[in-house]
């Protein structure tokens, strides 16, 4: 069993998470219910410590998520920690098409949530990339916003928007979602704008 389902059923895990965030002053905020299919974007992201937020917020509200590591790490022994974890792995070598790959696996899953990084980076960039969009209209998922706003401290999942094929709109909506939230590192925020795949 996968760390990403373990921490879903956990009771344990649950009560030790909830210790911590009331610790540290922080709190959850979930929009419910979320979509059991999705791609979920995470931002911003500017600091490793992004890591364990997100640990705690799957811990505290049952939310069993996956994401993505290169196939050669795959092989044992870290294949079996990678997996642990929750880890799909992707071939990223040749012609493969990644999104087509990763869209795929939500054919194989009646409940899939894929974790994703738009930025892509924890340094400042002014472009998101977007296959995290074409992955979701491919496989014909929702993208649920989630968010770590540390001036806040609240950790969570904002809405989720249907992809309509029209990039530029449905970026409007995600824009204005994350307008005012900040990370860690407010300077090594750039601005939510469109990039290449």
């Amino acid at each position: 069993m996968s760390l990403a389902l373990g921490i879903q059923r956990s009771t344990l895990a649950h009560s030790i998470a909830r210790y911590i965030l009331r610790l540290t002053g922080w709190r959850t905020a979930v929009i419910s219910p979320h979509p059991s299919r999705c791609v979920m974007i995470g931002a911003p992201h500017t600091s490793n410590w992004d890591f364990f937020v997100v640990l705690l917020l799957m811990a505290v509200e049952s939310i069993p998520i996956r994401w993505l590591g290169k196939d050669s790490l795959f092989r044992w022994p870290l294949g079996v920690f990678m997996r642990s974890f929750g880890a799909i792995p992707v071939n990223r070598r040749g012609n493969n098409n990644l999104v087509d790959q990763i869209a795929a696996r939500f054919d194989e899953h009646d409940e899939l949530i894929i974790g994703l990084s738009p930025e892509g980076t924890r340094s400042k960039t002014s472009r998101w990339r977007t296959g995290f969009y074409y992955i979701a209209l491919k496989a014909d998922v929702p993208i649920v916003m989630a968010y770590i706003d540390y001036k806040n401290k609240v950790c969570g999942l904002g809405p989720s928007l249907k992809p309509t094929g029209d990039i530029q709109a449905d970026f409007k909506i995600i824009r204005e979602f994350y307008s005012g939230i900040l990370g860690m590192h407010p300077d090594k925020q750039g601005e939510i704008e469109l990039s290449v795949k």
